[in-house]
């Protein structure tokens, strides 16, 4: 019976050293199965998160770019309405241009209509519009336009805007009426 009690020992621990090998294959087949799971599911979360980030990032170049554009259109929103009351400024400054026929207006008249265009001028440069008066500069064909060019006989003149005859403007950085120049020519 010994024997028999030894060889169910044997058995036994047989079966529980086959059933550990078997539960530990299992635990790490297990672990191997979950650490899969994992990195495919880091992956995922990394994938997502670098889509979020950039649709974030597209979002907020996207708000940028739309307050560019707002604030663009309303810095030239009123540029039809300051290009034909540019041309009111401009005839005040016609009727001023006549020294002689201006001088004898009554002179209180006077002093009300240069009021009347001062405000004006000073409304239309608080919209952003600014003067542009080239005299005595080099002579720019991107911002002036040459209605004459008259000899002159010193060479320091040449291509230098000699007379304006009118006044050009600009809005906020943007050039609407180019002034008109006369402009120096040297010849030998």
């Amino acid at each position: 019976m010994n024997d028999e009690n030894e060889k169910n020992d044997a058995d036994i621990v047989s079966e529980d050293l086959d059933d550990s090998v078997v539960a530990e294959e299992s635990a790490l087949e297990t672990v191997k199965k979950l650490r899969e799971k994992l990195k495919k599911v880091t992956e995922e979360k990394q994938a997502y998160l670098n889509g979020w980030q950039k649709d974030k990032a597209d979002f907020l170049n996207a708000r940028k770019r739309d307050k560019e554009e707002k604030d663009q259109f309303i810095k030239f929103a009123n540029e039809n309405l300051i290009t034909e009351l540019l041309l009111v400024l401009q005839s005040f400054e016609i009727a001023f241009a006549n020294k002689e026929s201006w001088e004898k207006v009554d002179k209180n008249w006077r002093v009300g209509v240069e009021y009347i265009y001062n405000q004006l001028k000073s409304v239309l440069e608080s919209s952003g519009l600014k003067e542009i008066n080239p005299f005595s500069q080099k002579f720019d064909p991107t911002r002036d336009e040459a209605v004459e060019y008259v000899p002159v006989t010193d060479e320091k003149q040449n291509h230098v805007v000699i007379e304006v005859i009118q006044k050009g403007y600009s809005l906020n950085g943007r050039q609407l009426v180019a002034p008109k120049v006369k402009v120096g020519e040297y010849k030998e």
